[in-house]
């Protein structure tokens, strides 16, 4: 009887702590309505996501659905018409350090080093260690994405995988929470992309960091996500479904492109996206 009543308890207990885990970020209700002279204008409509700690989760869909209007909410940069988005149970309402972003087009400053722009970010959030310490975080963080031997150029310097690898040091560099990527890997060759990819990956195990990332890819979100989100078209666009991505980790691409699966996924996501969610260019 008593060995029932601890499984009972234990039970409810971990049923807690997944809900817990579950609420870590959490999308609730979230509209976005601006006005017109035409009147209002829904880019989303009814939106709810919850985000595990820890989790990787791509946002695909059709370019006007949301995709970035919603992430931008999560960063603070935006506010919802209707609905909330937490982190940890406290509402998003600006931006933070605890939401770091990174972009497509990299939003580095020219007159800069790359070490100073990852500095840069360091100085800010943590103004309070010594330059020493800020220093040992920002060679540490380049070093991360193989761009010690880089630290002293200037952007115009270097390639433009290399320019992201040195937002990804520098998003990173000041320990957020969650790091929202909004098509970083959109405007590189094919080569640098699968690259970026696998230290993308690594990055996520070694620190454990919450990604939100937006891709229009769908084989760059299934090697990369837990779960990939699908948006229906906008205006007025909602979360359509959402997979669940089954292979194990940590993912070998070659592994996952032979596996049968991997091509029912694919082919199910492109079903959605280019049949039942088509463009309509009429």
């Amino acid at each position: 009887m008593q060995l029932a009543k601890n499984t009972h308890n234990q039970s409810q207990v971990n049923k807690l702590l997944k809900q817990k885990a579950d609420d870590f970020l959490v999308i609730e209700g979230v509209s976005k309505i601006y006005p017109t002279p035409e009147g209002p204008y829904t880019v989303l409509d009814g939106v709810d996501l919850k985000v595990r700690e820890g989790e990787f989760v791509c946002i695909i869909g059709h370019s006007g659905c949301g995709k970035s209007t919603l992430l931008n909410m999560v960063a603070g940069f935006n506010t919802p018409s209707e609905g909330i988005v937490l982190l940890q149970d406290q509402p998003i309402t600006e931006p933070g350090p605890d939401r770091m972003m990174v972009f497509q087009n990299y939003c580095l400053l020219p007159w800069l080093s790359v070490f100073d722009n990852v500095y840069l970010a360091i100085d800010s959030v943590f103004p309070k260690k010594s330059q020493a310490e800020k220093r040992a975080i920002a060679r540490e963080h380049l070093a991360m994405v193989g761009l010690t031997e880089a630290a002293d150029k200037k952007p115009s310097q270097i390639s433009g995988g290399m320019k992201q690898r040195v937002a990804i040091a520098r998003a990173l560099s000041i320990r957020p929470q969650v790091l929202i990527l909004d098509e970083p890997f959109g405007a590189l060759d094919a080569i640098t992309k699968e690259e970026l990819q696998e230290e993308l990956l690594q990055i996520w195990r070694e620190h454990q960091v919450t990604v939100l990332m937006i891709t229009h890819d769908i084989d760059e979100a299934l090697f990369l996500a837990d779960r990939v989100v699908m948006m229906t078209n906008g205006p007025a666009a909602q979360i359509g479904e959402i997979l669940e991505v089954p292979f194990a980790r940590p993912r070998n691409r070659r592994r996952i492109m032979e596996d049968p699966e991997y091509y029912n996924l694919r082919n199910y996501a492109l079903d959605f996206l280019y049949r039942r969610f088509a463009h309509d260019d009429e």
